[in-house]
């Protein structure tokens, strides 16, 4: 009896080899998960040594042990283990295979012969040797390096780290090497004495990112390089310098995530040979927060140091900034938001002072279902107000606006599927003017306003499976009141589209409403085939007793009769999908249109747009401005994916910007040329031409996951 209770007393160790790891502090003294020994043969040599042998596998908990033989000693307490042996941990994510090992009881320290390791199924380390210590150290004696799939015996991976010792934190999830060497295809390209990087499962690692090779027109070549600091669990920092010939300067990205929002901050500051006489840079700020009983604040800050630093810099292409704080609440039957905004012109002979740079609004809005009257019940007030910085008059005039009012509607089907609907609603409007001398300082006026709108969807399939929606509609609406005798500032560029035809008022503000008798009719109609494709096309028109004059020619919408609106669209079941609409004048006439296309397959994705909009003093649009552009990419291969873009300004018959890329990943690397031509607009005076170039080494956390292409063996 004693001696088989030796027996399995050693065979309870064997088994249990690995559990005693180092346990975070919230699951110090906890039970262990079960361990179970499988082996062909399990015997006892002499009093104190265990022997498994044949398919000998120990698992515990997500460790799994595998070798040829195990040998455990009692009185040393040692593993002798003979392979090939295999050890992983985490479901498969870290692997450890070897040739032989002698470990402790625990598997925390020893040494391995002949072994490679595997972390996170990405990177590689083979070894002559590896020693561990202290359970959390793995030395690797005349290392090799690499995330690349190695098949072949005798043939080199594409790139491969070459260190005399390799030291690898498990804690703290770092790679130090000593005597680093970058190989590729075996031929030694870099040397350091010292290297570290984080491992694939540290992504929030201190240390440099990506670098980056460019090169600009007014730049000249130049490097960027980022440092990722990581400022604890909810904050980071990244510092970029970019240097070249031209320029000198630090960009920025500070990121914290709060327990009620997050906030994100990036700039950039530097001296330049292009203005040096003055520090240049950028400040872009984003935020979100919840403050309590449903209230969301959003806070977007946008300013740079002069008009062209964010093109000259390829920082963005937009032409205004704009920078806001808004705060708002939205329930299922009430919305309440109250915004500031600043808004920054970076078009050449815009001037900011004349423009309306600072912005207030403040909208609330109820909803109700009287039971009486059935329908819905909508109650609404408002505040809006806009100051230009000059003092000069009517170009510098200053606007401020009170609304309040209520609109009720209801719907109604009837036999055969005829939908009625009825809506009335009555509002008052309060402005005043001011530093505008052809203006009435005060006026006030109140707009009642009702309408009834008919709509008949009929529906037919036909013999071949195809569904077909064909659906008449017509409105007619009656508004009162008189138009106010206060410039028009925020009406001044309406739409005319299937979204709006129905409406009571197509005006984009309250500074403008139509007035009088109208009536809007149109026709829908949609198929739906059985293989998959569809086909919509929407035709209507508005016409009034009186003309309107407040809209702008180019709109559609002024005079008695509007121009016909004509909007279409097709899709197919491959991933082609295409949109239209414009206005068709009584001459055939097209002052103003659009279209977007968009083609996504599995290889390729094809986007597509074309703007036409005719000169409009009223749209303060000098010329005409009709562009078309592309950009798309294409996966030529399974590593392999091209890019292009390309937007031509037909008006003008010159291109406006051409960009094409070109990209190959695979498991190990990930390499990226970029090429753009930003001609001469009203934001860039002079043409530029932009060249960039990546190269991240995967399997470490700054250059990204290998597991994607991850390739097989034959």
């Amino acid at each position: 009896m004693p001696g088989l209770l030796r027996i399995a007393a050693l065979a309870l160790a064997l088994a249990t080899a690995g559990e005693v790891r180092a346990q975070p502090a919230d699951t110090a003294g906890t039970a262990p998960a079960p361990a179970i020994l499988v082996a062909d043969t399990v015997y006892l040599d002499g009093e104190e040594r265990l022997v498994a042998e044949g398919g000998v596998e120990v698992v515990q908990g997500d460790r799994r042990l595998e070798a040829a033989r195990i040998s455990y000693d009692a009185g040393t307490g040692r593993l002798g283990i003979e392979g090939p042996l295999r050890l992983s941990e985490g479901g498969g994510d870290t692997v450890l295979i070897a040739a032989a090992a002698s470990l402790d009881r625990d598997l925390r320290d020893g040494l391995i012969r002949s072994a490679r390791l595997v972390l996170d199924r990405q990177l590689q380390l083979a070894a002559a040797r590896i020693d561990r210590s202290e359970g959390r150290y793995t030395v690797l004696t005349n290392t090799s390096v690499t995330s690349c799939q190695v098949c072949a015996r005798g043939r080199a991976p594409l790139w491969q780290i070459r260190a005399r010792r390799v030291l690898h934190d498990e804690a703290d999830r770092q790679l130090y090497f000593d005597e680093a060497q970058l190989r590729v295809l075996d031929v030694p390209v870099f040397y350091l004495p010292r290297l570290r990087l984080p491992d694939p499962t540290n992504p929030r690692a201190r240390g440099f990112l990506v670098p980056e090779v460019q090169s600009t027109t007014q730049l000249g070549p130049g490097l960027r390089l980022p440092y990722f600091i990581p400022l604890g669990p909810h904050r980071d920092l990244t510092l970029a310098p970019h240097l070249s010939p031209e320029a000198r300067s630090l960009a920025f990205r500070y990121r914290q995530a709060f327990v009620r929002g997050d906030l994100e901050l990036r700039g950039a500051l530097g001296t330049d040979d292009l203005r040096p006489d003055r520090l240049r840079g950028y400040l872009f700020a984003d935020g979100t927060f919840a403050v309590g009983r449903g209230y969301r604040l959003d806070l977007r800050l946008e300013t740079t140091s002069d008009d062209r630093y964010l093109t000259e810099y390829g920082v963005t292409g937009t032409d205004r900034l704009d920078s806001e704080l808004v705060l708002s609440r939205v329930r299922r039957d009430a919305v309440f938001e109250a915004g500031l905004a600043h808004y920054q012109s970076l078009r050449e002979g815009e001037d900011d002072a004349t423009l309306p740079s600072l912005v207030f609004d403040l909208r609330h809005e109820r909803r109700l279902f009287p039971r009486r009257a059935g329908g819905e019940l909508r109650l609404f007030a408002g505040v809006h107000a806009h100051r230009r910085v000059s003092g000069r008059d009517t170009v510098g005039r200053d606007m401020a606006r009170v609304s309040a009012g209520a609109r009720w509607s209801r719907r109604w089907t009837g036999p055969a599927g005829l939908r009625l609907g009825l809506s009335a609603g009555l509002r008052a409007d309060g402005f005043r003017v001011r530093q505008d001398s052809t203006s009435a300082p005060r006026e006030t006026v109140v707009t009642p306003e009702t309408g009834v709108t008919l709509r008949w969807p009929l529906r037919r399939v036909s013999a071949g499976g195809a569904r077909h929606l064909l659906e008449p509609m017509a409105m007619i609406a009656w508004s009162g009141g008189t138009r106010p005798d206060i410039p028009n500032d925020a009406s001044t560029t309406a739409e005319f589209d299937s979204a709006n035809l129905l409406s009571l008022s197509r005006f984009p503000a309250a500074d403008r409403q139509e007035r009088g008798w109208r009536a809007a009719g149109g026709l829908r109609w949609r198929r739906f085939d059985a293989e998959g494709w569809s086909l919509g096309l929407t035709l209507g028109r508005v016409w009034r007793r009186e003309a309107e004059d407040a809209f702008s020619p180019t709109s559609g919408l002024d005079g008695a009769r509007s121009d016909w609106l004509l909007a279409g669209e097709f899709a197919i079941a491959e991933g082609l999908e295409i949109a239209a609409r414009g206005v068709i004048g009584p001459d055939l006439d097209v002052p103003r249109a659009e279209a977007r296309a968009r083609w996504r397959t599995e290889r390729l994705d094809l986007a597509a747009t074309y703007l036409l909009l005719e000169r409009d003093a009223a749209e303060d649009r000098e010329k005409s401005l009709s562009e078309w552009g592309f950009d798309g990419s294409y996966r030529v291969a399974r590593h392999w994916t091209g890019s292009a873009g390309w937007r031509y300004d037909i008006a003008q018959d010159r291109s406006a910007r051409a960009d094409f890329g070109l990209a190959y990943r695979d498991e190990c690397v990930e390499v990226r040329l970029s090429a753009s031509r930003t001609f001469a607009s009203s934001v860039t005076l002079e043409p530029s031409t932009d060249f960039g170039l990546t190269i991240a080494l995967k399997g470490f956390s700054t250059g990204g996951s290998a597991k994607e292409y991850r390739r097989r063996c034959n």
